[in-house]
């Protein structure tokens, strides 16, 4: 029990100095900040009276106990409303903590009151902040989380108690484009279904939100079909995953290598060879941070970056769509899986053969051609940007695969089992799985398709079934990425190998072909060295030299000679492959060479 003092004036009769008189009241409070203040008159003369007191918060809700605290049972999840009120008569200053193990997420709900940082924010006397919070625990354990609040001086810095957490991560909100069908997997019947909003996606626990389009034919069947309706897979064309906006920062433990932090996921110190967690928050669309992503993991605190990829030509977006899978055709027969035309459709499907062989530029029209207009897939071509994925793209996934929210915070997996599993299809099969990450294996098949758990799910970005697939392995995929020093577009090595673009060939010749589309469907690189190669500066967000050699993955920069960025891998690389692998080609046909396809809300 702490006393609150509502501070009266009174002025003496001689007019020279003030006296402040303290009426003392009674209430529960958490955190507090002791003040003292003075006055004296203008003549400087007279005595100095000085009251000191205690400027506290009132922190209530239903959920917490009297030391405002509660118990989070192990894979649990809750909701939770807490009010913050400044009954000392007087405006103030708050900030807002929580205290709990590594491993239980806090976020908040965006469309609500933000809770203060470190800094805190003033409250008005009287005033009332409410917070409607989400907890996770993704620990092996139950845990204790405690809340509460340090309150000052309106005009003054408030101190940050050591240890404790600020709630900086947003509980992430999802939208559908109109004639995108919400799914989730329903275990029972093996198969997707169509889902109930509220229970559609959980990021706190590998629960990424999934969506498909169906064919023209069904579609109105299972727009008004019932929550729980079995999506035919006869019936899906393209499957998508939803990647939230976010930033991120990567730790360092010895403070020298940054290979992620240790936290509760590892049991040995990060390497190269198994690096640790890469520190990951949600965030709103209006937010956008641009830190150096590095830490010092002793001094707690890091650099927050924001992707490159939450820029879609000069417009913020909230989040991506990506293919749930490799790119196929609507022609399955096709050698390669389509070739290299654009009068084919794209699919986004698992169990099919991947679309190789095509240039770079008819990979880019095939992008653009799942939104144009009079699509097969009922796209709005206003709200939706379809596009062929961009490296930056891709490293968004990566990054955030490694984090708490993907397969490297999924606690069925263990030390060198976090790393994505290859898919080591020699056909090229679409979501298949080794069952154990990239290795030199050469018993090339399909051995576990991508819904057999835990052997198939392990090859997906989050470790369920909700994850990204074929980022390991299955064929390596072309990227919008291009060598481009001095803003000099280069095509491809000569005349026979090339993306079909107009530009420059390794010779410095120049050949003519495709005009290039606008510059926000590429990222363009300066140089062959990813320290200086975005305009002259380290490709931060790219998942270059941030993550290079993590998993042992391979790392090659485009040059002249090979100026087109490609990721993940072949099936048949051993440890080289996996999500951290770039490295680069000509741009031209390949039939090992696939791709993947993003959707921006516009």
């Amino acid at each position: 029990m702490l006393g609150r003092i509502k501070y009266q004036w009174k002025r003496l009769k001689n007019n020279n100095y003030i006296i402040l008189v303290g009426i003392i009241s009674l209430f529960l409070v958490v955190g507090g900040f002791s003040y003292a203040l003075f006055t004296s008159s203008a003549e400087r003369k007279g005595s100095l009276n000085i009251v000191t007191g205690e400027i506290v918060a009132t922190i209530e809700s239903d959920g917490l106990d009297n030391n405002h605290s509660m118990i989070i049972k192990s894979g649990e999840s809750k909701e939770i409303v807490i009010t913050l009120k400044n009954e000392n008569g007087r405006d103030a200053k708050f900030n807002f903590w929580y205290e709990v193990a590594d491993g239980v997420n806090v976020s908040y709900d965006s469309t609500k009151d933000e809770p203060m940082g470190e800094e805190g924010e003033v409250i008005k006397d009287n005033g009332v902040k409410t917070y409607r919070l989400k907890i996770a625990n993704n620990t092996d354990k139950d845990e204790v989380i405690t809340f509460g609040s340090n309150g000052g001086l309106y005009n003054k810095k408030l101190t940050f108690p050591s240890g404790r957490k600020i709630v900086e991560g947003i509980v992430p909100i999802v939208n559908t484009e109109a004639n995108m069908i919400k799914v989730v997997w329903n275990e029972s019947s093996s198969s997707w279904v169509k889902a109930d909003d509220k229970a559609w996606y959980d990021y706190d626990f590998g629960k990424w939100a999934n969506a498909v389009t169906v064919t023209t034919a069904t579609r109105s069947k299972y727009q008004s079909a019932t929550s729980g309706t079995a999506i035919l897979m006869s019936d899906i064309e393209t499957m998508w995953v939803y990647v939230p906006r976010y930033s991120y920062t990567i730790g360092s433990e010895d403070g020298t290598n940054y290979y992620g932090k240790k936290g509760v996921y590892l049991s040995n110190a990060p390497t190269q060879v198994l690096p640790g967690e890469i520190d990951a928050k949600f965030i709103k669309k209006s937010e956008r941070e641009l830190g150096k992503a590095q830490y010092k993991v002793a001094e707690k605190r890091g650099e927050w970056r924001t992707p490159d990829a939450f820029m879609f030509g000069i417009g913020e977006i909230s989040g991506i769509w990506v293919g749930k899978f490799e790119t196929s055709s609507s022609n399955l027969s096709a050698q390669y899986g389509g070739v290299n035309v654009t009068t084919l459709d794209a699919m986004i499907k698992p169990n099919v053969t991947s679309w190789r062989s095509i240039q770079t530029s008819n990979i880019a029209e095939v992008g653009r051609n799942i939104t144009k207009s009079g699509n097969r897939y009922g796209f709005n071509t206003i709200l939706l940007n379809s596009h062929a994925m961009k490296n930056s793209e891709w490293a968004t996934v990566a990054y955030l695969s490694q984090s708490k929210y993907g397969k490297f915070g999924n606690r069925d997996y263990n030390g060198a089992n976090k790393e994505i599993y290859q898919n080591k299809s020699d056909k090229y099969i679409t979501g298949c799985s080794y069952g154990v990450p990239s290795n030199g294996n050469t018993d090339y098949g399909c051995q576990y398709t991508y819904e057999k758990s835990p052997k198939g799910i392990g090859a997906s970005t989050t470790g369920t079934i909700y994850g990204i697939y074929d980022m390991s392995g299955g064929a390596w995929e072309y990227m919008m990425g291009d060598y481009a020093p001095g803003g000099e577009k280069y095509s491809g090595m000569n005349t026979t190998l090339h993306s079909g673009y107009t530009g420059l060939l390794q010779d410095g010749t120049k050949i003519s072909g495709k005009s290039w589309l606008e510059e926000k469907y590429y990222d363009f690189y300066e140089s062959s060295n990813p320290l200086t190669s975005c305009k002259g500066a380290s490709c931060t967000t790219h998942a270059l030299n941030e993550t290079a050699g993590w998993y042992g993955d391979s790392t090659y920069m485009v040059t002249a000679q090979y100026p087109w960025s490609v990721r993940g891998g072949g099936y048949y690389l051993n440890s080289p492959a996996g999500v951290f692998y770039f490295n680069y080609d000509r741009g031209g046909i390949s039939n090992g060479g696939s791709f993947r396809l993003v959707l921006s809300a516009t």
